[in-house]
């Protein structure tokens, strides 16, 4: 209560008039956001983030990096020793909402503006000014998946054969992740950080398009990495044949705009299935610990949507069969009969 007395007052100190505050929007870790209305219909967004529990300052950096290139809130007003930064209010509608309410051509089109903003961003900001996702680093975060989410959550330490096995298709991923040509990515690149903005009053107007949110954790890193998290993502499904005719169109893009991408389609379809692989193994670990460590419950029911993208890649690729054959032991799952490349 303390703390949320101490932002409306910096609030009031930021901005003139009566205003009004939202509830907490969003699970943003330590993090939280709030809209900020104004007595003249106008809204701003707050960021609190206490400071020894988050520092702005990398979200500051990146708004200025990022901003040349792609929509992001511009910051009003900063105050790093409380925690606070009085942002831009994009637009109440993020991909998801979106999404809900369209059918497959409508969502192709809004898939088209998010992958506009993933080139631009890819293409117009320098990777080498952010921390590298390197090997070391991945190593540590697929690790959540054998501690968090097969023991902790399953109650399934991996020992023996099973612990070999994992260690060596961990090394597989990260081999394969480090092979592909490093950009900027935003690194949770999916529906619910991207915000399809439109005019104040909520009329499509020039401005529309996406806006891109809580991207402080931005690092240089695996050219297909965003898309894996925009096409494969845990929170909005489309059929196999709708993710790729959109992966065709973000690897044409991508030749068009100078990116290194391989040559051969397949190529480039194959790194980004493998880049999926890996995204969904590290998130089962992070949604598990999130939800063991942090109470957060319920992100255990997304987990089944990244198993399932798990399986359908793992089974297609023979390196990828003993990964697969973990899992479903992990899981207690009866396979099908399934076909492999």
């Amino acid at each position: 209560m303390e703390r949320i007395e101490s932002l409306r007052n910096w609030l009031h100190q930021q901005l003139p008039g009566d205003l009004q505050l939202s509830a907490p929007i969003g699970d943003a870790s330590q993090r939280r956001y709030f809209r900020v209305t104004l007595a003249d219909g106008s809204r701003r967004m707050v960021m609190d983030a206490p400071p020894a529990l988050s520092d702005c300052r990398p979200f500051i950096k990146l708004a200025e990096l990022l901003r040349p290139a792609i929509r992001v809130p511009r910051i009003h007003a900063q105050d790093l020793g409380q925690g606070f930064l009085l942002l831009d209010d994009l637009g109440n509608i993020d991909l998801q909402t979106a999404l809900s309410a369209t059918d497959e051509g409508g969502a192709e089109w809004l898939y088209r503006w998010a992958i506009q903003s993933l080139i631009a961003m890819q293409t117009r900001v320098d990777a080498s000014a952010l921390p590298a996702y390197d090997a070391a680093t991945m190593v540590e975060d697929l690790n959540r998946f054998s501690e968090w989410y097969a023991d902790k959550h399953l109650g399934r330490p991996l020992t023996g054969e099973d612990l070999a096995v994992w260690e060596r298709s961990r090394a597989l991923l990260v081999a394969r992740a480090q092979s592909q040509a490093k950009v900027v990515i935003h690194f949770d690149f999916h529906c619910r950080n991207l915000i399809v903005a439109s005019s104040q009053d909520g009329v499509a107007g020039q401005d529309e398009g996406i806006g891109v949110i809580d991207f402080q954790d931005a690092r240089s890193g695996p050219l297909s990495y965003d898309l894996a998290s925009l096409l494969k993502d845990m929170y909005v499904q489309w059929p196999e044949a709708f993710r790729l005719d959109l992966c065709i169109r973000y690897w044409e893009a991508a030749r068009a705009a100078g990116l290194t991408v391989p040559a051969s389609f397949d190529d480039f379809y194959a790194d980004f299935e493998w880049m999926g692989a890996f995204r969904h193994i590290r998130t089962l670990g992070t949604f598990a610990r999130l939800a063991h460590r942090d109470g957060k419950p319920q992100y255990v029911g997304d987990m089944p949507v990244a198993l399932h993208y798990l399986r359908e890649t793992c089974v297609r690729y023979a390196e990828l069969h003993p990964l697969y054959k973990l899992l479903n032991r992990l899981t207690d799952f009866q396979p099908g009969v399934g076909y492999t490349f």
